[in-house]
């Protein structure tokens, strides 16, 4: 059995889950990388933790098949001897203007849920006995969508709101051995914001969008992934389980209402 942790991530190839794994193996973890079509980008993210010292294996799985988390988890245990850490990042959307209801089919929210509520919830099933064993930590990666509303589509919005409410109930299951929390980012500078976005369109929209945020910036990878990694091994996260951290320049606070004097209040 390694004598250094293991973590888990899925959907690390790039993105915030590339930015988790390589945080967590600056801090000590052995980490498997999962991914579901890119592979080159998930060897280069496993090279950039091995470059930090740890052992790093890549993973072909799509979550949404339970056989394929039990495989990934047994990989892990395989390599390792253990499973300490997980990081459900995996994620899943379909890009459709809200008032276009007819742009969203019965298979476009099963394509979703599947992956986003029933594949977090395998593959917490999968690791579950060993990360109890080793009276690890799970983290699930949400979305401010799930607490707003207002994401790239209903049906995304929606299963990030199941999201944030399964991990309160896991809480209650998996305790004592297992803490169990989630974070909810809002923007996030990434691959997938981006899109089909040419520069200047996306600095432009990266522009309006932080005049409209109280603290006038947009989260990077980076920084969802040091949230992330704080609920698994961060000082002070010991005693934290069914929590859900907004991580989102404050954007779900709303504007300060304007006012002239202290007695319109």
């Amino acid at each position: 059995m390694s004598e250094r942790k293991v973590a888990i991530v899925t959907g690390s190839a790039t993105g915030v889950g590339a930015a988790a794994a390589i945080l967590l193996a600056e801090k000590g973890c052995n980490v498997v990388i999962n991914y579901t079509r890119s592979k080159a980008e998930a060897e280069e993210t496993a090279a950039e933790c091995r470059s930090k010292g740890a052992e790093a294996i890549c993973v072909q799985a799509d979550v949404s098949d339970d056989a394929n988390c039990r495989a990934m988890a047994q990989a892990a245990v395989d390599e390792w001897g253990r499973i300490d850490y997980l990081i459900n990042n995996a994620a899943r959307t379909k890009f459709n203007p809200y008032p276009q209801l007819d742009g969203v089919t019965k298979q476009d929210f099963l394509d979703i849920y599947a992956v986003n509520v029933v594949g977090a919830y395998q593959m917490i099933r999968a690791v579950e006995p060993h990360i109890r064993k080793n009276r690890g930590a799970i983290v699930n990666d949400s979305s401010i969508g799930g607490v707003t509303g207002i994401a790239s589509s209903i049906p995304y919005a929606a299963s990030k709101a199941a999201l944030n409410l399964m991990t309160k109930s896991l809480a209650h299951v998996l305790a004592p051995e297992v803490r169990i929390n989630t974070v909810v980012p809002g923007m996030i500078q990434t691959r997938w914001l981006k899109g089909g976005m040419g520069d200047e369109q996306y600095e432009a929209m990266l522009e309006s969008t932080r005049e409209q945020l109280p603290l006038k910036d947009v989260a990077t990878a980076e920084d969802i992934a040091e949230t992330l990694v704080f609920f698994l091994i961060g000082a002070g996260s010991r005693l934290v389980t069914g929590e859900t951290l907004i991580v989102d320049s404050g954007i779900h606070i709303g504007q300060l209402p304007p006012y002239s004097s202290g007695e319109d209040y």
